[in-house]
């Protein structure tokens, strides 16, 4: 006990207290002396009861984005299931608290037990050195890869893209652009794998020229489908890497006089309700939002009742949602 509390930086009093799972200690504390207990080789602290004691304090939700749309789903059904838990939530959301170096000082942070990151902008390193330091916390939407020992929730990238561009060959598309995400989102590269899957099913290399990498936005979106439909021959279809992209693809195709989905069709991600606000509503994939958030969750509740987690990478099934955004090529080649 001497030796984990002169490694913890704690007193032999706080130690027993750890060791006899007694209440009274700040989480960020218990974790110091179980990290020194594990790296000393020691035993673990034994449960009274054979019941580990949970991990006390609130739940502190990052979401450095604006809570509409997209994020705003996942926050609002975060928050929700941690009120039926019992667990506080501790909020931090808006664009400008993207440059917030919260990771560096959340696990010392007084009634705070664990932690939900939503899309989190800070490189991985920043992730695994908070792991590093027993702190529970469940990534939502990864935008890098992450080790297989950081929980995350995400939506099935991959088959949901690989599900959209089969439904458009089996229409007849065999040209179609991509307005994929930034280059560097794991998101991005699954969707445009999925894409480059369903096109090698039926024959079709992948054509790099009908690729732009841009920001998720309206604006990004008009531009990038602005210069996919300026190609000569241009795609009869767009692939948007969400449905605000695709709305910008819907104006640049207006704009050249293009009928949708007679002469061009254009198919989101995400399905929004602005997907059902567009003329046509707009094709897309639908992303299981809510259900990404209530299982960010459960898994987090589990990691603060310090039972084992088994699945740690989980990702939820999408659908495609048919609308009158997309029809059968008119076009050959």
């Amino acid at each position: 006990m001497r030796d984990v509390a002169a490694a913890a930086g704690v007193s032999l009093a706080t130690v027993s207290r750890v060791v006899n799972q007694l209440g009274g200690i700040a989480p960020e504390t218990r974790r110091l002396v179980e990290q020194a207990i594990e790296e000393l080789g020691l035993p673990g602290p034994v449960p009274r009861g054979g019941t580990p004691k949970p991990v006390e304090g609130a739940v502190y939700v990052r979401c450095p984005y604006v809570l509409t749309d997209y994020f705003g789903l996942i926050v609002s059904s975060i928050a929700e299931a941690l009120d039926r838990h019992g667990r506080q939530v501790i909020l931090n959301a808006g664009e400008a608290t993207q440059q917030d170096p919260a990771l560096a000082s959340l696990a010392s942070r007084r009634g705070i037990g664990g932690a939900i990151l939503i899309l989190p902008p800070e490189p991985s390193e920043d992730l695994v050195r908070l792991s590093s330091r027993r702190f529970p916390f469940v990534v939502v939407d990864p935008r890098t890869a992450l080790p297989r020992d950081i929980p995350s929730v995400s939506a099935a990238h991959h088959s949901g893209a690989r599900q959209l561009t089969a439904y458009l060959t089996g229409l007849g598309h065999t040209r179609i652009g991509v307005i994929a995400g930034p280059r560097e989102w794991l998101a991005a590269d699954a969707r445009l794998s999925g894409h480059s899957a369903a096109l090698a099913d039926v024959g079709i290399l992948p054509d790099p020229a009908l690729v732009r990498h841009d920001q998720p936005t309206t604006q990004h979106g008009y531009r990038a489908a602005g210069e996919l439909l300026d190609l000569v021959p241009r795609p009869t279809a767009l692939v948007a890497f969400n449905d605000k992209a695709a709305i910008g693809a819907l104006q640049a195709a207006a704009e050249r006089g293009l009928s949708v989905p007679r002469d061009l069709s254009i198919a989101g991600f995400d399905d929004l309700d602005l997907a059902r606000a567009t003329t046509p509503q707009l094709t897309t994939v639908r992303q299981p939002l809510q259900e990404m958030g209530r299982m960010a969750v459960s898994l987090l509740i589990r990691l603060l009742e310090r039972h084992e987690v088994e699945a740690l990478h989980v990702e939820l099934a999408t659908e495609l949602v048919v609308r009158g955004s997309t029809g059968v090529s008119t076009i050959g080649g």
